[in-house]
């Protein structure tokens, strides 16, 4: 039978643009472009970014705690303590990849709207026009 680590790990490498790397604190991160979904210490804690709002509501629902160093922070730590638990792991990093995933996807369609624009919907030519 697979550990947690393994278990998650084969699941979230299977997520579009999804890459793994080395954690800086130890443990590996799971990373979506330069932004980090989350990182795995060993077989039992993880930690995942978050909007600040989305964290609170997470440890209010109590699928998540505050994080372990930095309570603070939009960061929450899950304990692994049951092979049950690793699904609830895998439901947040992936609630983390979705929001990560969706705020690129704004970007990108806001980068695009603006590449595309005429020349006469500038601001500049706006503001020249009214003078």
């Amino acid at each position: 039978m697979p550990s947690p680590s393994e278990t998650i790990r084969a699941e979230v490498s299977g997520w579009p643009g999804t890459t793994e790397a080395p954690h800086r604190f130890g443990g590996v991160e799971f990373n979506l472009g330069t932004r980090e979904i989350g990182h795995l210490h060993g077989d039992r804690l993880l930690d995942v970014p978050f909007p600040r709002r989305m964290r609170d509501a997470l440890i209010a629902d109590g699928r998540a705690e505050p994080h372990h160093v930095l309570p603070q922070s939009g960061w929450v730590s899950f304990r692994i303590r049951s092979p049950a638990d690793t699904e609830a792991a895998v439901a947040l990093l992936r609630l983390s990849y979705d929001v990560i995933a969706g705020q690129l996807e704004r970007r990108r369609a806001q980068k695009s709207a603006i590449s595309n624009r005429q020349p006469d919907q500038t601001v500049g030519r706006s503001v020249r026009g009214l003078n």
